[in-house]
């Protein structure tokens, strides 16, 4: 007699995404403001959530890439697949209009372009060993820790919300929103400065106390510096590369998302310094920037030649005037959203160096439950602040990114609750 047995071969899954907390922030507002709309059609939401610009793109910028269309129609001027770090000439200008001249020794090999700093604040764990001890702020953009869960360099998320494997430093108003250097040591240490969420800024003496932490611990600091535009306090650094040493313990990221409106455009950039080094397992040290070389060469194509031009114009005389403009425009609605809200009597934070305004919910409310009544009762969309991480909560944050009418009228609208 002959048993026939079938054997199903089901293809493994990562389950590290199985520890993920329910819905990552943004979906879950997409999804709450998709039932309300759905409920409500006839209701005129005003979005303060995601902090995506409104305004159209600099003048200058649309005008190159118009330009570069016209070449790629042409035999002489078409562009098939570019260097996957980004065409000479952009690198060239970021490396003498944002480092350079704020006495910055970055070159443009340095300098990797990219279609964003979300992918490559996320890719960067590619050439990372999963066993280095991780620091983030919290609150802090999902993005960091989410990146970290995927790749398994953390354990199951506690009640709080916080993974084991990671190490927390919290920022609110009882320490001024200023990140505490870790009393433990630790290898990958992410800062975002402006700060989002909290619109806080960091000094370039406490970015020092980081850079001296970093390299007396043989640590690497991952430095954010997407809102960097959007500093008005000139003695406020833009980049962590403008303190002593950082070259040799610091990856900066870098975008055109919020200071030229490249959100749907996509360019960005990302700095690793040749003399930044890590160590294999064996202990034997090698450069980062070769890794990244590597690792970019082989799952990335780089960034389109037509948006590459559009970003290279944000440096001509033109392209910085029109950016200085968006910014400008942008910092004005977050001087409104301030100046509203304080009348208002609340707490409120940030919003003087970066585009986000970061506030105090009412005592009786938690961040969601404020979420749900600026949505129901003020048809005004934010950000529920324990998104961001357990110390988020009791928070809540709304972005300066829109018009002005709808600013003026979102802040009528949340006074008159």
């Amino acid at each position: 007699m002959h048993v026939l047995i079938e054997i199903f071969l089901v293809v493994q899954i990562n389950d590290n995404y199985l520890k993920l907390k329910a819905g990552y922030l943004f979906p879950e507002i997409s999804r709450r403001i998709k039932l309300f709309s759905e409920q409500n059609p006839e209701v005129n939401l005003i979005r303060l959530g995601i902090g995506d610009v409104t305004e159209p793109l600099p003048k200058a910028c649309c005008k190159a890439m118009q330009i570069a269309i016209e070449e790629m129609g042409t035999k002489i001027g078409f562009h098939g697949y570019g260097p996957e770090q980004g065409y000479q000439w952009l690198r060239d200008a970021i490396s003498k209009w944002d480092y350079q001249r704020r006495g910055c020794s970055i070159t443009a090999e340095e300098i990797f372009v990219s279609d964003g700093s979300k992918c490559d604040s996320s890719n960067i764990l590619d050439v990372l060993g999963k066993s280095n001890r991780i620091a983030v702020t919290d609150p802090v953009y999902p993005v960091y820790v989410d990146s970290n869960v995927m790749t398994g360099r953390t354990g199951e998320a506690g009640q709080d919300g916080q993974y084991e494997g990671l190490i927390y430093l919290p920022i609110n108003a009882v320490n001024g929103f200023e990140a505490q250097i870790p009393k433990e040591n630790v290898d990958l240490i992410y800062l975002c400065f402006p700060n989002n969420p909290t619109g806080a800024v960091a000094s370039k003496s406490q970015l020092k106390k980081w850079v001296e932490y970093a390299k007396s611990n043989d640590a690497i600091i991952l430095f954010d510096a997407a809102y960097e535009a959007f500093i008005q306090d000139d003695s406020l650094p833009h980049s962590i590369y403008e303190i002593d040493g950082a070259s040799e313990c610091a990856i900066e990221f870098r975008s055109f998302s919020k200071n030229a409106g490249f959100t749907g455009t996509r360019c960005a950039f990302t700095v690793i310094p040749q003399s930044l080094k890590g160590k294999t397992s064996e202990g034997q040290e090698i450069d980062l920037w070769s890794l990244w070389n590597r690792r970019q060469s082989t799952k990335f194509n780089g960034v389109s030649y037509i948006v590459q031009r559009g970003a290279e114009a944000v440096y001509s005389e033109e392209g910085k005037s029109q950016v200085k403009e968006l910014v400008s425009f942008y910092m004005k609605n977050a001087e409104i959203i301030r100046a509203e809200l304080m009348t208002a009597g609340f707490h409120v934070y940030g919003g003087q160096n970066a585009p986000y305004v970061w506030i105090k919910v009412p005592e009786d409310l938690d961040s969601w439950t404020f979420f749900d009544l600026l949505l129901n009762k003020a048809n005004v969309v934010g950000t529920p602040g324990s998104g961001f991480g357990a110390a988020g909560e009791g928070y809540f944050r709304l972005s300066a990114f829109n018009s002005r009418d709808n600013v003026r009228a979102a802040m009528t609208r949340i006074k008159n609750l």
